[in-house]
């Protein structure tokens, strides 16, 4: 075998070895940055401050020192879920007991639907505030679940629901009422709260300045909670 050819031979060595060093040097970071996401991602946000729930229903004793705020759309099948799910437990353990409020703004994801819903729980809010979380919760329970794209989040059926709710309820004058630029405003209003927070997905739920990475872990928010309290 010729010297030329010997060197060929560990030229290409030395540059296959190198590239496998390379392409395992990229596996390995992309596997980091994978991880380091995943980690960044089940980590609660750390606030600036808390958001405002002027003007917003609130239930609870306004004296609390913990204030819960869910950004929810009407039409968000995984709100529905959260609200038979983890808030029952969440208004026994600390809203009935008086150690924090709740609070609810309106998020539009599905546009005219999530609309005619955040315009409805506004007019019921203004009109008839003692009656707006029975009306809350009734809007959720007519929510479809087997359809989750379905567009039943209509205009009559925000009236419906809230005739249902509320018995000595106008509607001529409700409808009025949700057409209202007092209610646009109102709305418009909650449409500046989630974008000042860059809510980007339903429920988010907010304690105090802290953003709770999952919704759904109940023990996350009670941690949350606590560390308020103390």
């Amino acid at each position: 075998m010729s010297a030329q050819v010997k060197r060929k031979k560990k030229s290409g060595s030395r540059n296959f070895v190198l590239y496998t060093a390379i392409v395992v040097l990229i596996i390995v970071l992309l596997v980091i940055i994978n991880q380091t996401q995943k980690k960044s991602e089940g980590q609660n946000k750390e606030l600036a401050s808390a958001p405002s729930t002027q003007s917003q229903p609130v239930m609870g004793d306004a004296n609390a020192k913990v204030s819960i705020v869910e950004f929810g759309d009407y039409m968000c099948p995984s709100c529905k879920y959260w609200g038979e799910t983890v808030w029952p437990q969440l208004q026994k353990d600390y809203i009935d007991t008086g150690k924090a409020t709740f609070a609810y703004v309106n998020v539009d994801f599905h546009k005219q639907p999530s609309v005619n819903g955040a315009l409805a729980s506004e007019a019921v809010f203004k009109s008839y505030p003692d009656q707006f979380w029975a009306f809350h919760k009734a809007l959720y329970d007519e929510q479809p679940t087997s359809e989750h794209d379905e567009v039943w989040l209509t205009e009559d059926k925000a009236v419906e629901v809230a005739k249902a709710t509320i018995p000595d309820l106008d509607e001529t004058a409700f409808r009025t009422i949700m057409k209202s630029d007092e209610m646009k405003e109102q709305y418009l209003l909650d449409k500046s709260l989630y974008e000042k927070f860059n809510v980007n997905q339903t429920p988010t739920i907010m304690i105090n300045e802290t953003q709770i990475a999952n919704p759904f872990d109940y023990a996350a928010i009670k941690a949350a909670i606590e560390a308020n309290l103390e």
